[in-house]
């Protein structure tokens, strides 16, 4: 499927924002170039959440570690390279959960979710715009956590990790 017409009107360092015509509707469209999400667990079976500051919502979230991707960066390597950076954490066996639009009204953002099972510490990197507070607590407590996570890929990420064990 493709518009009658499509011009881009912003173009930023992650986003971009076109306005689509399809037939004699106008459709704002914001590009993505797409995002990782991780459930990580270690050899003690306790999950790593990052709690931080989202702008737009004006409060620190409790997250998955999660990123977005570089251009022309695979999905898993982003992913492995976001646990890093924003947890200290890698190693472990991975697997792809699912793969979903975070927001198909207006944006087009694919998000892969994965889980790292039997990661160990390593160094962290996180950027210098990022302050990340890391929680980690035992698998065991995360369905008593949902009524508490506001963030849909971590919602859905959780949700897929329980489903799975």
């Amino acid at each position: 499927m493709t518009p009658d017409e499509s011009r881009r009107v912003f173009e930023g360092k992650r986003i971009s924002v076109d306005v689509e015509r399809w037939g004699g509707h106008e459709r704002e469209i914001v590009r993505h170039p797409g995002a990782v999400a991780i459930v990580a667990v270690d050899a003690e079976q306790r999950v790593t959440l990052v709690r931080q500051l989202r702008e737009p919502v004006r409060k620190r979230l409790l997250e998955l570690p999660a990123g977005t991707r570089e251009p022309d960066e695979e999905p898993l390597a982003t992913a492995k390279r976001e646990l890093v950076e924003e947890a200290g954490l890698g190693g472990g066996e991975w697997r792809l959960a699912a793969s979903f639009y975070s927001t198909p009204g207006f944006c087009d953002e694919l998000v892969h979710v994965y889980i790292a099972e039997g990661v160990e510490e390593t160094e962290r990197a996180p950027q210098d715009d990022e302050e990340i507070e890391l929680v980690r607590l035992p698998a065991a407590q995360l369905e008593a956590l949902l009524p508490q996570i506001e963030d849909a890929k971590t919602l859905a990420g959780l949700l897929l990790y329980l489903r799975g064990r």
